[in-house]
């Protein structure tokens, strides 16, 4: 009988997250060494700073959820995979709430130029996933995780398909 071991505690997680963070924050840099205070729009201020605390707050939930309340660590040293709580709306809940978070921050600067970094992140994400954590979940968890994959969407947080 062949022993399963589990994945990597943190997995791409730190590359991911801290690679999102980077970006943003290199980005939100740049609109103010280059002044590009000509995307913005003062009628504008209020409502984005709104949506973006809103999706900060979204972010934390998702990621706070899925390490405590959906115990993602003990999950991973006893190689079992979680389909409920926050993983039954998007198949990485931490890597979705900062990309969440990374998004919040765009909407608080106001700054129109930079709504390109979240796309930039997502895709970013996307790669990271596709070619590493997904790769390792199929290798361990087999038609489980495939099923599940079939389901649940891999970043966006949504309602599970049927």
């Amino acid at each position: 009988m062949r022993t399963k071991t589990h994945l990597p505690l943190f997995g791409v997680g730190p590359v991911i997250v801290y690679g999102q963070v980077l970006i943003t924050a290199v980005a939100i840099w740049l609109t103010y060494v280059f002044d590009v205070s000509f995307a913005s729009f003062d009628a504008l201020k209020l409502p984005f700073g709104a949506v973006g605390i809103l999706f900060i707050l979204f972010g934390l939930y998702l990621d706070v959820s899925a390490k405590y309340k959906s115990k993602i660590f003990k999950h991973v040293e006893e190689n079992k995979l979680i389909t409920d709580g926050v993983y039954a709306y998007t198949r990485n809940p931490v890597y979705s709430g900062w990309f969440l978070i990374c998004v919040g921050a765009i909407f608080i600067t106001n700054n129109l130029l930079l709504f390109i970094v979240p796309v930039i992140c997502w895709m970013y994400m996307t790669i990271f996933l596709i070619k590493t954590e997904e790769v390792w979940l199929k290798e361990l968890y087999g038609q489980e995780y495939i099923a599940y994959c079939k389901k649940v969407n891999r970043c966006i947080p949504w309602v599970p398909k049927k």
